[in-house]
């Protein structure tokens, strides 16, 4: 079984400094994953707080953030907040959306408006938001346009229990997507609205790719995610930065299936 990474006390402090939050955190144990590094916190609120650090560091460099949905990331984004107020010279984008308003409750930027964006004393200076409104294919089209060009130097990602991230599911059409960077797509998993993705080569293009997976029901997912070989009925597993580097953040629960 992987080994448990112990708390530190720095993780109480901010996530800027000489060394890097990512310093800190393969400080307090990392071990290897097929082509990614892993870390294992204690539990979720340790993870999330990890993930907040290295939120902060991208936002004081002035970095292109792309930002996940879903059950897990919010209390990073609060944490992340509370660390830096001030996200002005940074750029933010979504990895994904749901097709349904900016108020919806199911929308992925409404998630990061309530826990982050509206916890800030300045806004991001770019901010770009999936249309989830607007007709798929035609958000989809408009989001690549944007997105054309402009290298993302964090790309945050969760994991369904299906092992999907993004809006790509199992076996999806879009995981054989070579060409473009934003797609519309169907999802298997409640909510089943349709979405807007970014495809694998818009996912892989990022310089740094962030795993955020807590709690025993993904276990299994992470294990194929990680451990297992590259498959489309597993699209995570597929998901790797091709120029960079890719880095999952775990709690105990999520790893367990995991071995050395």
């Amino acid at each position: 079984m992987v080994s448990p990474t112990r708390r530190s006390g720095r993780e109480r402090g901010r996530g800027g400094g000489g060394n890097g939050a990512l310093a800190r955190a393969r400080g307090r144990g990392a071990v290897r994953a097929r082509d990614a590094e892993l870390i294992v916190a204690d539990d979720e609120e340790s993870a999330a707080r990890r993930v907040a650090e290295l939120l902060v560091e991208a936002a004081r460099a002035g970095s292109e953030i792309a930002l996940t949905g879903g059950s897990t990331p919010g209390r990073a984004y609060e944490l992340a907040a509370d660390l830096e107020p001030d996200w002005s010279g940074a750029g933010v984008w979504w990895g994904d959306e749901r097709c349904v308003p900016p108020e919806d409750e199911r929308s992925n930027f409404g998630l990061a408006r309530r826990t982050l964006l509206d916890r800030l004393e300045a806004q991001p200076g770019r901010l770009h938001r999936i249309r989830g409104e607007d007709e798929p294919a035609a958000a989809a089209a408009s989001y690549e346009q944007e997105l054309r060009g402009t290298p993302l130097d964090l790309l945050l990602l969760g994991l369904g229990p299906d092992g999907h991230v993004a809006s790509l599911f199992p076996n999806a059409p879009g995981l054989t997507e070579t060409e473009r960077l934003a797609i519309p797509a169907e999802a298997t998993l409640e909510p089943f609205v349709e979405r807007v993705t970014l495809t694998p080569p818009g996912l892989r293009s990022a310089r740094r790719i962030v795993f955020l997976v807590t709690g025993e029901e993904k276990a299994e997912a992470v294990a194929g995610v990680l451990a297992g070989p590259p498959d489309p009925a597993v699209p995570g597993s597929l998901i790797r930065a091709e120029s960079g580097e890719t880095l999952a953040i775990l709690d105990q629960k999520a790893a367990s299936r995991l071995r050395d």
